[in-house]
């Protein structure tokens, strides 16, 4: 079932379902719709546990979770988030603990951010078959166009229809769409096209800032899934944009941590977001990544980096590790 045919039709839940696709926004609005239709705010921090899978060893507690009786409720819900990122065994340790709680009275929600038709790795939903309730949240031309029409709406703006066909025709993942919608809502007139390519991510490639995000969020396996996507398909100018918004990234968290730090009004939209982690990063941390990162661009700029592909490409991974491990 697509995602937004589950969020119109409301069907009833069993007690498995795997959201698949990979927009990632799309998938956390279907998995927050599911848990608000499950469990009343009241009782659902008594009934609702939210893990990620690391080892094996996570299922035995997961596999405790969808057991446990509920309380107050007419069951409970155990969300298994991000089970893409999981290495094989877990995985699979995963996939035979989905097949004994199919037939459950609680509910076991899986977040496989894959391709439906995805083999590497092979998505839990295709494994699993009809015994499991799969919601495809993969962006299209189509939902492009709802979310665009939707986020307008919900901030009072107008497009252009070149605007609305640009965006929903885009590659680009809703989160990136969100954003340059939320920018460029603030100009209080309607939206043009020329406002869009100065602004858009979705007009450049929105990569390397999905990229730096995920970095910085702590979501290590995603951002070097993101950085090796880059440089495959295009090897030669992947490492500039990359480093680029890794600094950007940090330097926007670096005077969030100043005292009394505030963003330039252009950014402002990104305050809410980052000024949590910019609280755990800390000012000293944030201005060492952006002047690590800094580094990087300027041993590029002036050749130090070398003009080996494989040269830029370790630079990057290892410019981004230090940030990681720092």
């Amino acid at each position: 079932m697509k995602a937004y045919d589950f969020l119109d039709e409301a069907p009833k839940v069993g007690a498995l379902v795997v959201i698949e696709g990979t927009d990632r926004l799309l998938a956390e609005r279907v998995r927050d719709t599911i848990l608000a239709r499950e469990l009343a705010e009241d009782v659902r921090a008594l009934n609702c546990s939210s893990v990620t899978i690391e080892s094996v060893d996570d299922c035995a507690q997961i596999e405790e979770a969808i057991s446990a009786m509920p309380f107050l409720a007419a069951r409970r819900v155990v969300i298994v988030n991000d089970a893409q990122s999981a290495k094989a065994a877990p995985r699979r340790a995963l996939l035979e603990l989905a097949q004994r709680s199919a037939d459950g009275e609680n509910l076991l929600l899986i977040c496989d951010l894959v391709a439906p038709r995805s083999t590497r790795p092979a998505s839990l939903g295709s494994q699993l078959g009809r015994s499991a309730q799969r919601i495809d949240c993969t962006a299209n031309e189509e939902i492009r166009a709802r979310f665009v029409a939707e986020e307008l709406a919900a901030a009072g703006a107008e497009a252009e229809r070149q605007v609305l066909a640009h965006l929903s025709r885009s590659e680009s993942d809703l989160a990136s769409i969100r954003n340059d919608l939320a920018k460029l809502a603030l100009l209080g007139r309607k939206i043009q096209l020329g406002d869009l390519e100065q602004e858009s991510l979705a007009v450049d490639d929105p990569k390397p800032y999905r990229f730096a995000g995920a970095l910085v969020e702590g979501r290590v396996a995603e951002a070097f899934a993101i950085l090796g996507d880059c440089f495959e398909h295009d090897p030669r100018n992947a490492a500039m944009p990359l480093l680029s918004a890794l600094a950007n990234e940090y330097a926007m968290l670096w005077e969030m941590a100043r005292p009394g730090g505030t963003l330039p009004p252009r950014m402002a939209w990104r305050e809410r977001a980052l000024r949590p982690i910019a609280r755990r990063v800390g000012e000293r941390r944030a201005r060492a990544g952006y002047e690590r990162a800094l580094r990087g661009i300027e041993s590029i700029v002036t050749g130090r980096a070398g003009g080996d592909l494989e040269d830029l490409r370790l630079l990057v991974e290892r410019t981004s590790l230090e940030l990681v491990l720092r």
